[in-house]
C-alpha cells in the first residue's frame, strides 16, 4: 500500500502574476522529498484547470472534487497562486468545501490581507503603524487636488487588490496624479493612493511551526530603479540582502511587529511582512503582508530560509507537515 501523501501543487491563477507562480511552482516540486510526497503540479488558468505531468503532458482535474483521472485523491493543495483566486480567499472557501487542507492562510484571513486599505485598518485600529492613505472606488468620484493636499508628493499610487506592484506608481506631482489613479483602476476597482515615506524597505518572513510563530532572518531590499517595482522584483533590478546589515534592536523590532501582524491577522503558513523604516524618525511603517510568497530560487523566502540554516527541503516538508497537521 502507497503510504506517500498526494500533494496538488496548485499554481497559475487568473492575474498577471500566474507566469510567476509557475516559476516558483517549479522551484517548490525539486525540493519536495519524493520520498515522502507524490506532487502533482496543478496548474489553474481561466478556462482549464489540469495536471501537468513532468513530460509535458496534461489532464483535466474534475472541479466538481478536486480528482484527476477519477481516482486520484488529495492530502493536501500546496497553494502558490499570487493574485486571484489563490490569495484571495477564493480557493481556499474551495478547498474548505471539499475538506483538502491547504498551505495558506484561512479564506477569511486571505481575503481580508489580500485588501490593503482593509488590512491596514484592521492592523491600525491594533496599534500597526501604517502610512496615511485614501482609498478610492471605481464608481466613485475623487479629487485629486484634495488628496494631493492631504497626502503630498511624491505618493505612491496602487490597485488596492493586486500583487507583485503591478500597475503601482510613484507619483511626483499633482498634474500626473489622475492619470496614475486611471493606470491603477485598469488593474483593479479599487485604488489606494499612498503617503510616501522617505526610507529603506525591509522584509520579514515567517511561519507557524507546531503551534510556534518562527521568524526568519530580516531581508534589506536595494531597489536599482526609483522603487520596489515589478522589474525590480522579478527582473534583477534590486538586491536583497539577507541577514538585513541593520542593528539587533532594528532587527528585533521589525520580527515582533511581524509577530504581532502574523497573530492579529490569525494568519497561517508562511507569509512575508513589508516594511519601510522611516529614515528622520527611523519608525517602521507597515506596507502590506504577502500570504504567498515568492518561491523561486532567488525569491527572497527562500535566501531567508538558508540563511536560517535550513535547506529547501526541510523547509517544504516543514510547510506540508504543518498544513497536514491542521487538517480542517
Amino acid at each position: 500500500m502507497n503510504s506517500k501523501k498526494n500533494i496538488a501543487l496548485v499554481c497559475g491563477g487568473y492575474s498577471k502574476e500566474s507566469v510567476i507562480s509557475v516559476m516558483g511552482a517549479e522551484s517548490i516540486e525539486k525540493h519536495i522529498p519524493t520520498d515522502r510526497y507524490r506532487v502533482f503540479k496543478i496548474v489553474i488558468e481561466p478556462n482549464r484547470w489540469y495536471y501537468k505531468s513532468p513530460d509535458g503532458g496534461t489532464e483535466d482535474i474534475d472541479r466538481n472534487n478536486f480528482t484527476l483521472a477519477g481516482n486520484i485523491y488529495f492530502d493536501l493543495a500546496y497553494i502558490n497562486i499570487h493574485g486571484t483566486p489563490g490569495e484571495n480567499g477564493l480557493l481556499q472557501s474551495y478547498f474548505d468545501m471539499l475538506h483538502i487542507p491547504y498551505t495558506t492562510c484561512n479564506a477569511c484571513t486571505s481575503a481580508l490581507t489580500f485588501n490593503k486599505a482593509f488590512c491596514n485598518a484592521v492592523l491600525a485600529h491594533n496599534g500597526i503603524r501604517v502610512a496615511d492613505s485614501v482609498h478610492l472606488l471605481r464608481q466613485d468620484a475623487y479629487n485629486t487636488e484634495e488628496i494631493g493636499n492631504r497626502l503630498g508628493f511624491p505618493c505612491f499610487v496602487k490597485p488596492n487588490s493586486e500583487g507583485s506592484s503591478i500597475g503601482v506608481s510613484k507619483v511626483k506631482r499633482l498634474a500626473d496624479l489622475k492619470d496614475a489613479i486611471e493606470h491603477a483602476f485598469e488593474e483593479d476597482k479599487e485604488v489606494l493612493v499612498e503617503k510616501f515615506i522617505e526610507g529603506k524597505e525591509y522584509s520579514c518572513g515567517l511561519m507557524r511551526i507546531n503551534s510556534e510563530i518562527k521568524v526568519f532572518p530580516l531581508a534589506a531590499i536595494v531597489p536599482k530603479r526609483d522603487f520596489f517595482d515589478y522589474e525590480a522584483k522579478y527582473k534583477g533590478a534590486s538586491e536583497e540582502i539577507v541577514p538585513a546589515p541593520v542593528s539587533a534592536e532594528l532587527t528585533k523590532e521589525i520580527a515582533d511587529i511581524s509577530t504581532r501582524v502574523y497573530q492579529i491577522l490569525n494568519c497561517d503558513g508562511v507569509v512575508r511582512c513589508d516594511f519601510i523604516v522611516e529614515e528622520r524618525s527611523q519608525q517602521a511603517y507597515f506596507l502590506e503582508v504577502n500570504t504567498t510568497p515568492g518561491q523561486s530560487e532567488e525569491s527572497i523566502v527562500p535566501k531567508q530560509v538558508r540563511q536560517m540554516g535550513w535547506t529547501l527541503e526541510e523547509f517544504y516538508t516543514n510547510v506540508i507537515e504543518e498544513a497536514l497537521s491542521r487538517r480542517r
